[in-house]
């Protein structure tokens, strides 16, 4: 109780995003290795629009509280949902970008808003 009281916000939503990833059966995205098919699961942190060699590119940063990843949906310019705050599952193949997680073009599902 006393490591609750002492802890700072970020280090309990990072336990909550740690508990509900192993909960729903997902790989933890500190874990997750160049070219592996993985299922994720966090909060996005950030959804910007990026273009990628001209092309639209709607990019997310899904956060799971061990590890960032990029989330890339080549082609969109926004979809419904997607949005800074939202929980979400993605599963699709990783890939290293400039040392970073990235997962292009993943299957996702969007978790109920508000206390589950």
């Amino acid at each position: 109780m006393l490591d609750r009281l002492s802890s700072s916000q970020e280090d309990l939503e990072s336990e909550e995003l740690q508990e509900d990833a192993q909960a729903s059966g997902c790989t933890r995205i500190s874990e997750c290795t160049d070219r592996q098919i993985v299922k994720v699961t966090g909060t996005l942190r950030t959804v910007t629009l990026r273009p990628r060699a001209g092309v639209p590119a709607l990019e997310a940063e899904l956060f799971d509280g061990t590890a960032p990843l990029d989330v890339v949906w080549l082609g969109r310019r926004s979809i419904v949902g997607i949005e800074p705050g939202r929980k979400l599952i993605a599963s699709g193949r990783i890939a290293m970008s400039h040392g970073r997680r990235v997962l292009f073009n993943p299957k996702y599902e969007l978790r109920p808003l508000g206390k589950e």
